[in-house]
């Protein structure tokens, strides 16, 4: 098999490109950033309330809420998504409540994963699914 010059630039670029992309630039699993967060540690089912609608129209916009009773952090992950991470909400000491709400785009029909880090080191997971007739972020 033999190679144009051209063929041969083209292929040289393209490596070259891929070996100066960012370490963070490469798509990290739902379970790696699990991992990540929680160090292989085990979750409890409870402790943590996820609030997320079961039927979406719309991925651009799907509205959830999290709340965790004594949580120091609270990661969302959205599993189907090319990007899971979606949003790490962190509560200091004088915090009055560990709660929050906010809007999230998803790519299609996917469950939605909060895991709470709780003041005693253990860790709560709450997961929901949620219907998507509209999808965004390339899905």
């Amino acid at each position: 098999m033999e190679f144009t010059r051209r063929e041969t630039l083209a292929v040289g670029g393209a490596a070259a490109l891929v070996a100066m992309l960012p370490k963070g630039a490469y798509a990290a699993t739902t379970e790696e950033w699990i991992a990540e967060f929680t160090g292989g540690a085990d979750m409890a089912d409870a402790g943590i309330d996820l609030t997320a609608p079961e039927i979406a129209e719309n991925g651009n916009t799907v509205p959830i809420e999290v709340s965790a009773e004594g949580a120091s952090e609270i990661l969302v992950l959205a599993t189907g998504n090319p990007t899971p991470g979606v949003a790490t909400f962190k509560f200091g000491p004088l915090a009055a409540s560990q709660y929050a709400s906010t809007r999230i785009r998803l790519a299609g029909t996917q469950d939605v994963v909060a895991i709470a880090k709780l003041a005693d080191g253990s860790f709560a997971k709450a997961s929901k699914t949620v219907k998507v007739t509209i999808g965004v972020c390339g899905g």
